[in-house]
């Protein structure tokens, strides 16, 4: 007979097989553990994990940050954004690209998601650079791997499960994701400058610093919001959750009064859609704690300590197995459910290891966000893909050149602690 364990998996491999959303496929694996085996939990806890599991203060800060960015994607800051980023490195071979991941950058620092990143730089971006001469495939591809970052740069929504699993200070991650980030951003700068030098892309006009200005004076509501945010939390004013409502409400001021490129209807549809993301990320919270309680029951995140650490106890070797790992699952499992599995299973060995958990949970979300570029998952890939209507099997060979140089990136965080802990 076979062990609750193992129907655990093979009912979860087979569910997601299946393309049932990675929520229910949680569920019904759980579900279908207990009623197959004869591990011993009544129902009635069941039920009362799926409540309490969302019952948490700092998970408030999830669909208000989601709310945040998809108003300030369709409020017009995406492109106030690019202009400024434009006016002051577009004049350099690949500069418009360049510009691109940098609005990616900031951009991650209003919205907390990936794949909103995407959508909201991509349907810009990739039309502009196709007619600067880029290449399709180069511009999609690009703005799918600048989306990863969305997950690092807080305020991040990955962060915060990752903070609320493993009872770490969401923030210090906050304050641990500043510089990863920006060495993401950094690297996929460089492969711009490099394939820009290559294709001999040509660049735009120089601009003046008046036209800097007139830029940088039109987009400075977008610019102080990330300020708002990251000093209201550092500065101890308010917490990230009340951080996250703040959000909300400078970006319906920004959006509605200050640039007005929303109305009160198009607002509702965005109130509606934010709800629709939410539910979904809530929905896998949920249903990953009752998995979790039957790992638990089970005793999974001991066995498979005792078997890491029966290969090695030297923690460099451990990060190492921890990282192939975490990229071999992100290829096929939700960040969010990953995270929330994963952190209970991990962070036991962490820290008997030494390992800070802080530098940990940077890791966790750096290794996971290319998981949004690898297929088959690969949910960064498939917005992309649907904004320039480029094939996935393309896409996926053109992104190789981003995902090696974020895997460097990763490696660098990894093994020198400091990137991550630099404001600890």
């Amino acid at each position: 007979m076979m062990t609750p364990t193992v129907v655990l998996f093979a009912l979860l491999i087979l569910f997601l097989l299946l393309s049932i959303p990675v929520g229910f496929a949680l569920l019904l694996a759980s579900l279908g553990t207990i009623v197959i085996t004869d591990i011993s939990i009544p129902f009635s806890i069941l039920t009362q994990v799926l409540v309490t599991s969302n019952d948490s203060f700092p998970l408030m800060a999830i669909p208000f940050f989601i709310l945040a960015g998809v108003l300030m994607g369709k409020g017009g800051v995406s492109e106030r954004l690019l202009n400024i980023a434009n006016s002051f490195v577009g004049h350099y071979r690949g500069g418009f690209a360049v510009a691109a991941v940098l609005t990616a950058m900031f951009f991650s620092a209003i919205s907390g998601s990936g794949p909103a990143t995407v959508a909201a730089i991509g349907s810009i971006m990739i039309p502009e650079m196709v007619k600067r001469g880029y290449k399709k495939t180069f511009a999609t591809a690009l703005i799918a791997a600048s989306g990863t970052i969305g997950i690092v740069i807080p305020p991040s929504i990955p962060l915060v499960i990752y903070g609320v699993s493993s009872g770490t200070s969401i923030g210090e991650l906050f304050k641990a994701g500043i510089i990863p980030g920006i060495l993401m951003g950094g690297a996929l700068i460089v492969w711009v400058i490099i394939h820009a030098r290559k294709e001999k892309y040509v660049a735009d006009p120089k601009a003046t610093w008046k036209e800097r200005m007139h830029f940088i004076n039109k987009g400075k509501g977008a610019l102080l919001m990330p300020i708002v945010i990251l000093g209201g939390i550092y500065g101890g004013i308010f917490t990230p959750t009340e951080a996250a409502v703040i959000a909300v409400v400078y970006g319906l001021i920004l959006s509605l009064f200050v640039y007005r490129e929303l109305n009160w209807k198009s607002t509702i549809a965005l109130f509606y859609d934010s709800a629709l993301s939410t539910g979904s990320i809530m929905i896998i919270v949920a249903a990953a704690a009752v998995f979790g309680r039957i790992l638990t029951l089970e005793q999974i995140p001991n066995n498979v300590a005792n078997a890491m650490m029966s290969i090695t106890d030297n923690p460099w070797l451990f990060l190492l197995l921890v990282n192939v790992l975490l990229l071999i699952v992100g290829t096929f499992m939700e960040t969010i459910a990953a995270v929330i599995i994963l952190t209970p299973i991990l962070l036991p060995l962490v820290t008997q290891l030494g390992i800070d958990p802080i530098h940990f949970g940077i890791i966790m979300i750096v290794n996971l966000s290319l998981g949004f570029i690898t297929p088959p998952l690969g949910l960064n890939l498939f917005v992309a893909s649907s904004i320039s209507q480029i094939k996935i099997v393309q896409l996926s060979k053109a992104i190789i050149p981003g995902f090696a140089v974020l895997v460097c990136v990763l490696l660098i965080i990894t093994y020198i602690p400091w990137f991550a802990l630099a404001f600890k």
